[in-house]
């Protein structure tokens, strides 16, 4: 530490001897006119002084734990004075108006910060009132006691609640209720609209709190009549509360009770009961099911799930149960059942031509004409749109079966006359019997069904009895499915491709793409024999779009002048996804649109559907060519040309068979190939398989021809072949002959 010098020890000297108590002190001039304090009166003054500081903190320091304390509250607080004036507030009162908080001000006014806050639009409720609205507020303010709510402009609600304090001011209480709100309005929502009647009660059930509009309705009373009730007054006999016993906050199961409604009627309830608060009191909130409702509601299920909607006959469920009551009864006797499946003929053209409201009266008349012609004993069901099961009890010989058949057929085929219609129908029949082709109902079922397969494709309008062959058919049938799923999805299937050939030049124009399947144990099937398969089962959707897409790959590595044929299937129009899959293929592969030429039957056009006309005409935007196959086969090919603009037309093989001899088949090819060159259309003979029928369609102008004359149909390696020969110059039509 440094010395001191003379002069300055001398003065601390002298200041520290002015602060000895004791020691004489010079008067200050400036103090009571020049007379000297006593060391007392110095003191007195210091140490209030020092008290008046202690004071001061001391309440700084209770201020900052006054603040403190408030800033940690969920609720805001705000302390007015006497004059409405700010005194104190915490952040939460800050933060739930926050549009205003800027005017927070220790001395500023509320009714200036209102008035501000009016004008800013921070109170939807003074919109158009703002000097009345402030007036009320104000009011509420030095008349506390109640609470209130306030809408703020963003959609938040605050409840507000306010007392006067002992010197005049005010202490403010806000809470931010806006969620309950919406709790309460979603509760309303449900309980309002709600269809099943519902109260609200008090915990004592003394008192009803609300009713929703099912309730006034299921009782009778009106909501002022509801007021006025207890739950117990609604009870018929039971004096306990329904909620009684369970836990708080629990829904309790359904209690049953009896209950009065407005007129005195007495109706089984089934109530639920569940314990919420409602505001700041406990309450029961009670749903309510009409239990004489819910038994008929459950005895219709019960008969729905049991029976056709539409004729009120037993489905396939209550006949399986029926039939097996019956089965087990004749296992114990030497009679037999009989089991019909009839199935109505051509009832689609019913409702394609008079619509399915009339075709819903017919199916209506049949069920009751089958009713009136059965025994009491005997069952009926309605198996799918058109088809009904019969089954015979008491059958004793195929006869009884073969004269039930026949009442049946003729009682079907009486006219019917529905809206001023009279109506025709037919029906074929499909008859099993027990135990020869089957003991149990689903078998007995099923080989009717393929019985009735059978009458409607030999016979139609008549009856067939099941045979073992038709089931080793079935199976078969069953093999082919299974095996032709596994191929689609194993890439199985093979193009093979047989040549189109310019009749004038004798050179190869396009292949036609035909499916083949070389099966890996029975060899070669063929289309014949699974291509039907795939059209029943929905296969033949996949199927084709395997082929298109390679036949496409396939003709991309053809000469640019060679096209490719893929036929079509209708169900492939169905599924409404054919562009997207020819677009696709093309894109695939690089093939130019105008190298594929799909080809359709007029089968597809008996639809006459937008959707299939809509399509097609979407398919030659895109530059594909559209040729109509085995043109001559149809019921009125002739109109199906003004339905579409064909790029060609395919004449049947059937029609070109012996045609060098058949002066019929002679007309009407001429007279084919004379429409299409008016029409400007090309034309293509099918089945093209002797020199006699090719010098008679060069004779008559054919363009095209197809046959085993020309080639069969050859793998894509063989093709390449062909190809490869006829840009040699070595190809002729000797050549292609298989």
């Amino acid at each position: 530490m440094p010395k001191m010098g003379p002069r300055a020890a001398k003065k601390l000297k002298r200041k520290v001897a002015a602060r000895i108590p004791g020691r004489p002190v010079k008067p200050d001039p400036k103090l009571s006119g020049g007379r000297r304090r006593v060391p007392s009166e110095i003191g007195e003054i210091v140490r209030k002084r020092a008290e008046t500081e202690a004071a001061i903190a001391d309440a700084r320091r209770s201020n900052e734990r006054l603040r403190e304390a408030i800033d940690i509250l969920p609720q805001g607080i705000v302390f007015l004075d006497a004059e409405g004036r700010y005194i104190l507030w915490n952040k939460k009162y800050a933060e739930i108006y926050r549009r205003s908080s800027d005017q927070f001000e220790h001395g500023a006014r509320l009714q200036d910060t209102l008035r501000v806050g009016v004008a800013r639009g921070d109170y939807p409720e003074a919109i158009g009132r703002e000097e009345a609205w402030i007036a009320e507020r104000l009011k509420k303010l030095y008349q506390p006691g109640e609470r209130h709510e306030q809408k703020l402009a963003d959609g938040r609600v605050v409840l507000i609640e306010e007392r006067l304090t002992s010197d005049g001011g005010v202490v403010g209480l806000r809470v931010d209720i806006t969620e309950l709100k919406q709790r309460e309005a979603s509760f309303r929502l449900l309980f309002d609209g709600n269809p099943v009647p519902m109260i609200l009660c008090s915990l004592d059930g003394e008192r009803i709190l609300s009713v929703n509009d099912a309730a006034a309705e299921h009782y009778g009373f009106s909501r002022a009549e509801f007021e006025k009730l207890t739950i117990r007054s609604l009870q018929a006999f039971d004096t306990e509360l329904p909620w009684i016993g369970g836990r708080d906050g629990d829904e309790q199961a359904a209690r049953t009770w009896k209950h009065v409604r407005a007129d005195g009627t007495l109706i089984d309830l089934a109530i639920y009961s569940r314990e919420l608060m409602h505001g700041d009191q406990p309450a029961v909130l009670l749903a309510l099911m009409d239990m004489t409702e819910r038994k008929r509601a459950e005895a219709r299920l019960a008969f729905m799930a049991q029976h056709d909607g539409l004729t009120a006959l037993p489905n396939r469920n209550l006949l399986r149960q029926q039939m097996d009551d019956m089965l087990l009864h004749t296992r114990r006797s030497a009679e037999k059942v009989a089991v019909l499946v009839l199935g109505l003929d051509n009832f689609k053209a019913v409702n394609d031509t008079l619509g399915h409201g009339v075709g819903d009266k017919l199916l209506r008349g049949v069920a009751k004409r089958l009713r009136s012609t059965l025994r009491e004993e005997d069952a009926l069901a309605r198996l799918n749109s058109d088809e009904f099961a019969i089954v015979q009890s008491g059958v004793s010989r195929p006869e009884d079966a073969v004269l039930l058949a026949k009442r049946l057929l003729e009682a079907i085929g009486e006219p019917y006359l529905l809206d001023a219609h009279s109506i025709v129908i037919g029906a074929s029949i499909g008859i099993a019997m027990s135990p020869g082709d089957g003991d149990e109902s689903e078998k007995l079922l099923k080989s009717a069904d393929m019985a009735l397969s059978r009458a409607k494709s030999e016979f139609r309008g008549t009856f067939s009895f099941f045979e073992a062959e038709m089931d080793a058919r079935a199976q078969t049938r069953r093999k082919i499915e299974m095996d032709l799923r596994d191929a689609i999805q194993n890439d199985g299937l093979r193009p093979f491709y047989q040549p189109l050939v310019d009749l004038s030049s004798g050179r190869i124009t396009g292949f036609e793409a035909l499916v083949r399947w070389p099966h890996p144990e029975r060899g070669m099937i063929s289309p014949g024999e699974f291509i039907p398969v795939a059209e029943e089962t929905g296969l033949i959707n996949p199927l084709g779009g395997l082929m298109l897409r390679r036949a496409c790959n396939d003709a991309a590595h053809w000469p640019d002048d060679v096209r490719v044929a893929v036929n079509l299937s209708p169900l492939q129009f169905r599924t409404g996804n054919l562009l997207s899959q020819v677009t696709e293929a093309l894109k695939h592969s690089g093939l130019p649109a105008r190298r594929l030429e799909l080809e359709i039957t007029e089968t597809l056009l008996l639809e006459k559907s937008s959707q299939v006309l809509a399509t097609l005409h979407a398919l030659r935007a895109l530059g594909v060519r559209i040729s109509m196959d085995d043109f001559g086969t149809g019921y009125s090919s002739l109109s199906y040309l003004r339905s579409f603009p064909f790029d060609k037309i395919k004449i049947d093989q059937s029609f070109v068979r012996d045609l060098g001899s058949n002066r019929d088949a002679q007309a009407i090819v001429r007279s084919i190939i004379s429409l299409g060159k008016g029409l400007g259309v090309t034309i293509t003979a099918e089945g093209v398989e002797t020199e006699a029928e090719l010098s008679c369609l060069r004779a008559e102008g054919c363009h095209e021809g197809q046959g085993f004359l020309f080639s069969r149909a050859r793998p894509n390696a063989d093709i390449v072949s062909l190809l490869q020969a006829q840009r040699g110059g070595t190809d002729d039509e000797a050549a292609l002959v298989a």
